[in-house]
């Protein structure tokens, strides 16, 4: 029996090769959109990593999450359109490709086909959920200091403490000192004798310490910025970086290996312990598709003001965060159900 029955379909009443031609290219929309929204997260993905890092607003992986969203949509309702079309989408089979599937030599049923899909689908979640968590430890968007300095024209020197520091508290983790902030007073070579700067450094700071400050020729009543687990200069010239020199960078990097394993071994689990039928029901499945696109958009929804350079809100910050993390275990959970099934 013919995957979709044509003689079952309401929309072919009156011309069943025009019902036909509707059915293909919704499953090509199925297809396609996948395809472009898979590729668009992926490239999203990269850009937040650094590899392209831009000014603010990064309208790069904006536009790509954009475009991944859009697409995630767009298949969810191409996947309603079949269900009513055919009154059932979540078959044995995808719908066929016929001759195309010929032309291109392969099947879009074939179990090597289903499994690559799935690995591929994975592999996205597990890009994403480390350049999620480097992202949340680098960005430094919310600070208005930073970006205020910035704006005036911001840049490095080599500052001498000039006061005793005020304010001195220790940052303490697990009972392990690691590093101090203060209040300090330093003077610029060439700059201001006196500037008022909120610091953060690895060492107590004392008067004749030296440290890296960002701050403004232009107007040195800002004050200034120092930093010693950020990349001043990185700051100053209004870019983004990963894993950049520092303390920051290397726990960013640990942070990244980190949820790149551990995911990836849930990864590997789920791509080849359920069976071929039952990943490609749920790949063909309406509603686990809508469910996974609006998470999706919340979740770009959430990143939106981060990726603007806009401070988020405390709603729009938990949307981002918490809808990622629903994301990653829907599908883990729809994934974990199917363990077992042919």
């Amino acid at each position: 029996m013919h995957l979709f029955d044509i003689r079952r379909q309401p929309w072919c009443a009156v011309d069943g090769g025009e019902a036909e031609s509707v059915r293909f290219a919704l499953v090509w929309t199925v297809r396609l959109g996948g395809l472009v929204g898979w590729v668009a997260a992926a490239v999203a993905c990269w850009w937040l990593l650094g590899v392209a890092s831009t000014p603010r607003p990064w309208t790069g992986p904006l536009v790509w999450g954009a475009v991944a969203a859009g697409c995630a949509v767009l298949r969810a309702g191409a996947l309603w359109g079949l269900r009513r079309g055919s009154g059932r989408v979540v078959l044995e089979k995808s719908p066929s490709g016929g001759a195309l599937d010929e032309a291109l030599g392969f099947s879009f049923d074939s179990v090597g086909w289903i499994r690559a899909r799935s690995g591929a689908v994975w592999l996205l979640v597990t890009f994403a959920c480390g350049a999620l968590f480097v992202g949340l430890m680098t960005a430094t968007t919310g600070n208005e200091r930073v970006a205020e300095l910035r704006d005036a024209g911001a840049e490095v020197s080599v500052a001498r403490v000039v006061e005793r520091p005020r304010a001195v508290r220790a940052d303490l983790s697990e009972d392990v000192v690691r590093g101090y902030t203060a209040r300090l007073v330093v003077a610029v070579p060439e700059g201001p004798a006196r500037l008022a700067t909120r610091a953060y450094t690895h060492d107590e700071p004392r008067v004749g310490t030296e440290v890296e400050v960002l701050w403004a020729r232009s107007a040195p009543e800002l004050g200034g910025y120092v930093h010693e687990r950020e990349d001043l200069r990185t700051l100053a010239a209004g870019r983004w970086e990963a894993f950049p020199d520092g303390a920051n960078g290397r726990d960013a990097l640990l942070a990244f290996v980190l949820a790149m394993v551990t995911v990836g071994v849930f990864a590997l689990v789920l791509t080849f312990t359920p069976g071929p039928r039952a990943l490609q029901q749920l790949a063909w499945s309406a509603p686990v598709q809508t469910v996974y696109a609006v998470l999706i958009t919340a979740v770009f929804v959430g990143w939106r003001p981060l990726l603007l350079g806009e401070g988020a809100s405390v709603a729009e910050g938990l949307l981002g965060v918490v809808g990622f993390g629903l994301l990653v275990l829907t599908y883990m959970f729809m994934a974990g159900r199917s363990i077992g099934d042919s």
